[in-house]
């Protein structure tokens, strides 16, 4: 039989560890709330969790730096603890699994073969494809083969941080290893791209608790991102964008722009041009996101972001946001034309007052005028 035919469900798993309904539908609608879901998909999100089996998870890193993982670990909603004991089982991860070795890999075919078709594949890192892939070895086997090994059986990829999204600093010019993303290597799969460096641990959370909710990928867009997370870029949901609208820019990182809270798109921030939560999610439970904390945005959501020039230079023109937005140039020149403008209205609308008062000065007086000084 196989294993998930045997795991008790999520409402019968928090039924044993004393968790009231009351504090699961609280826990549902602060998660609908973070997934920009309506009020009443609360309530739907917490039945079908609560009758769901954890789905068997198996996570692996290739050429990463442990961030992501790290950023996992520092979710807030769900905890990591909640996440890996209450909504998935992971099965296999060789930094937080205790075992190692040859019973670690044992561990991992065995949750394979039983939940075959069924599994979660969860990856970070890029995977090292030059001389047959000989850059990333572990069981004695390449990447390029575990990777291939493990996609075939599994439901869907979730490809967490821009490493195993697009490749990431491993694939950056001028990449000896040919290091690539997890999506071009394994055709016909569903494939989701979390990308960050590292990725905001609440949309990784998210995303992995809205395949188990609904049981299938989330809406992608042309980058294969979850659109609920990856639908804005930063500077349409930055606090910092009235003072871009008003053509106001911090030249330093310590002039009066910058203490007083002005756009940093003159010090490289890549806001406009990169799509990510990290404005509304933000970091460390919602305290702060980058930009908040005075530094300009990386673009590090965004593919070949390594490759894009100096993080301290302002976006070329040819590749400002999307079409109809305007340029910091031609903010600021709106800026300064409105001023310009309503300058302009304001002495008018004096000029025309004191025509309208001397004219009524040389106009005749009307009868009733007269009748009243005699």
């Amino acid at each position: 039989m196989a294993r998930l035919e045997l795991e008790p469900t999520i409402g019968e798993l928090l039924d044993r560890q004393g968790v009231s309904r009351r504090s699961f539908f609280k826990y549902c609608t602060a998660m609908a709330s973070l997934l920009a879901l309506p009020p009443l998909a609360a309530r739907a999100m917490a039945e079908q969790l609560l009758a769901a089996r954890r789905p068997s998870v198996i996570y692996l890193s290739f050429q990463e730096c442990t961030g992501c993982l790290e950023s996992l670990t520092r979710s807030f909603a769900p905890t990591i603890e909640n996440l890996i004991f209450n909504v998935v089982s992971l099965d296999y991860d060789d930094t937080l699994m205790a075992a190692a070795g040859a019973q670690a890999e044992q561990a991992r075919e065995q949750a394979m073969r039983a939940n075959y078709g069924k599994y979660l594949l969860v990856v970070d890192g890029a995977v090292p494809t030059g001389d047959g892939g000989v850059y990333h070895c572990a069981a004695g086997r390449t990447g390029l083969d575990i990777l291939a090994t493990c996609a075939k059986g599994a439901a869907a990829i979730v490809c967490v941080g821009t490493c195993a999204s697009f490749g990431g600093l491993p694939s950056a010019d001028p990449n000896p290893t040919d290091a690539r993303a997890i999506s071009t290597l394994v055709p016909g799969k569903p494939v989701v791209n979390v990308s960050g460096c590292p990725p905001i641990p609440e949309v990784i959370a998210g995303t992995l608790l809205q395949y188990v909710t609904s049981g299938r990928v989330p809406d992608l867009d042309e980058h294969l991102r979850p659109t609920v997370f990856f639908g804005n870029s930063i500077h349409d949901r930055c606090y910092r964008r009235p003072f871009y609208d008003q053509g106001k820019f911090a030249k330093t990182f310590d002039d009066a722009g910058a203490r007083n809270g002005w756009c940093l798109y003159e010090l490289g921030c890549k806001g406009p041009t990169t799509y990510n939560a990290c404005a509304t999610v933000k970091w460390n439970n919602a305290v702060s996101f980058p930009i908040q904390s005075g530094h300009p945005c990386l673009g590090c959501a965004e593919p070949d972001f390594w490759d894009h020039g100096s993080f301290y230079s302002p976006i070329p023109s040819p590749r400002w946001g999307k079409a109809g937005e305007v340029s910091p140039a031609q903010a600021g020149a709106i800026a300064a034309g409105a001023a310009v403008a309503g300058a302009a209205i304001g002495v008018g609308s004096v000029l025309l007052g004191r025509r309208r008062i001397a004219r009524r000065q040389q106009e005749p007086k009307s009868q009733s005028d007269k009748g009243n000084e005699e």
